[in-house]
């Protein structure tokens, strides 16, 4: 594992480098969502493949940004898969964003996540780390490495509201249960970006993260493997909770395709709790 923490601290320099010095603008491809690609997600893209090329204990890849299993020739027993730059329509307006990394051993589901990873590219990069079994541990780059700041531990309530999705397409009972929230005294705090907005909560205690299900999207916008599951090892290794809008674990998810998404809900037990009253499940 610790060939694969190495590999992600390098890349994460890397594409700081590339977000602060690289063109923005978009590219001529789509990726596997059919989602116009920014150069910066390319290039973000082949940081990450060339870098873990080299890290023998890695068999393959799945990117966010291609479509399918990159194999590599060798006897690793973990597959990566990674969101190379997500939020990346933020950079134009000197936003955070972020890269996300799922670490499978075996069938690539909820349950065979052993590791996951993040970095925030803000004011200052920092990098979540979190091993199965054990919290969550921060850091922070301090010249050209990363520094242990310590383990990070979500309060059983927060004060913090992230919602996602177009607020025209939600159904009548999130609306009911997000208004419930801002008449509890509630504060939004969303970016558009998923790493910067659960990076915030789980750094100031807690609250609730969602992307529901909307009439345009019913199964979600997010995707499980390089973006729901890996955060859902994140919160519930930090004393939270993450679900889908039927109350079974994001942990629980079986993907039937590498690019499956889900409604997803990340928070404080609290939060988790009060939704699923709401949502009767």
């Amino acid at each position: 594992m610790k060939d694969i923490f190495k590999a992600i601290e390098e890349v994460a320099f890397s594409i700081d480098s590339a977000i602060k010095n690289e063109d923005l603008g978009y590219s001529d491809s789509e990726n596997s969502s059919g989602e116009e690609q920014l150069k910066l997600d390319v290039q973000s893209d082949k940081i990450i493949e060339d870098r873990f090329a080299s890290v023998s204990s890695v068999k393959a890849l799945v990117s966010e940004e291609k479509e399918g299993v990159l194999e590599f020739d060798n006897d690793g027993e973990y597959t990566l898969c990674y969101d190379p730059l997500d939020g990346s329509s933020l950079v134009d307006v000197n936003l955070s964003v972020g890269s996300i990394f799922g670490i499978y051993k075996g069938e690539l589901k909820g349950d065979n996540i052993v590791a996951s990873a993040y970095v925030v590219y803000g004011p200052r990069i920092e990098l979540v780390w979190v091993e199965k079994g054990k919290a969550p541990i921060l850091y922070r780059a301090k010249g050209r490495e990363f520094k242990e700041i310590g383990e990070i531990k979500l309060n059983p309530k927060g004060k913090l509201n992230a919602s996602g999705g177009t607020q025209q397409h939600w159904e009548a009972k999130h609306k009911a249960f997000i208004d419930g929230l801002f008449a509890n005294g509630y504060r939004l705090r969303y970016s558009g970006g998923m790493v910067p907005d659960l990076h915030q909560i789980l750094l100031k205690g807690g609250g609730l993260f969602s992307y529901p299900a909307t009439t345009d999207k019913p199964n979600g916008k997010l995707r499980q493997l390089f973006e729901v599951i890996p955060f859902a090892l994140v919160y519930e290794s930090a004393g939270g909770s993450a679900i889908d809008d039927k109350g079974k674990r994001l942990l629980e998810l079986v993907p039937s395709h590498p690019h499956d998404t889900s409604p997803c809900f990340f928070g404080s037990n609290s939060e988790i709790e009060a939704l699923q009253v709401a949502y009767g499940i």
